[in-house]
C-alpha cells in the first residue's frame, strides 16, 4: 500500500476539509490570570463561618443517664419532643458520617453542620459516630450538650443507624 493512502492520512484529510473555514474565538470575558469574584467570596464565607464555629470542650461532662439509650433534652424543651425522635418521627434531613475522622475533625464536621443546619433553617439531622472504640460515641454527646441551637438527641432508630448514631433535633431561628 503506498504512504499516502494510508487510513490516518484519509481521516486527517476528511478532518480538515470538515472544519475549513473554522476560526479560532476570542476569549475575551474572563481572564485567565484573575480570580473569579465567586471563588473570593466563598473564602470569605469560609473564614467568616470559622469564626462563628463553636469551640467544643473535651473537659466539660454534662450529666447524661446512663442508663438505656443515648438521650438529652435542653430543660425548656417539652418530653414529648424527645419522645418523638425516640420514635422516629423526625426525618433528618442532613446526615454526618463521623467514621475514621479523629476527635478534632469530628469536632470541625460537627460545628460545619451545626452551622449549614442552621444556615437551612433544619429541623432534624443524623450523626453517625460508628461502633469502634466508642470514643466518638462518648464524646459526641458531651459536644452537642454545649451547643446552644441543640434541644434534644437520641440514639437513632434502626432505620437511622440504631446505636451507632445519634437523630439532634435543632432550634430553628426564624
Amino acid at each position: 500500500m503506498p504512504p499516502s493512502s494510508l487510513p490516518e492520512d484519509d481521516d486527517f484529510m476528511l478532518f480538515k476539509a470538515a472544519v475549513q473555514g473554522v476560526r479560532k474565538i476570542k476569549q475575551d470575558t474572563i481572564s485567565p490570570h484573575r480570580t473569579p469574584v465567586k471563588v473570593k467570596a466563598q473564602r470569605q464565607q469560609v473564614r467568616k463561618d470559622r469564626a462563628q464555629a463553636h469551640p467544643f470542650s473535651d473537659v466539660y461532662e454534662p450529666y447524661l443517664e446512663q442508663e438505656g439509650p443515648t438521650r438529652y433534652r435542653e430543660p425548656n424543651t417539652s418530653a414529648y419532643e424527645l419522645k418523638k425522635l425516640r420514635r422516629g418521627d423526625y426525618m433528618p434531613e442532613f446526615f454526618l458520617d463521623l467514621h475514621g475522622l479523629t476527635q478534632e475533625q469530628a469536632k470541625q464536621e460537627l460545628s460545619a453542620l451545626l452551622l449549614a443546619a442552621k444556615r437551612q433553617h433544619v429541623e432534624c439531622v443524623s450523626i453517625m459516630h460508628g461502633h469502634g472504640k466508642n470514643i466518638l460515641k462518648q464524646r459526641l454527646p458531651m459536644w452537642l450538650v454545649q451547643h446552644p441551637q441543640v434541644l434534644a438527641f437520641h440514639q437513632a432508630t434502626r432505620a437511622w443507624g440504631g446505636d451507632a448514631a445519634l437523630l439532634v433535633l435543632l432550634k430553628i431561628e426564624s
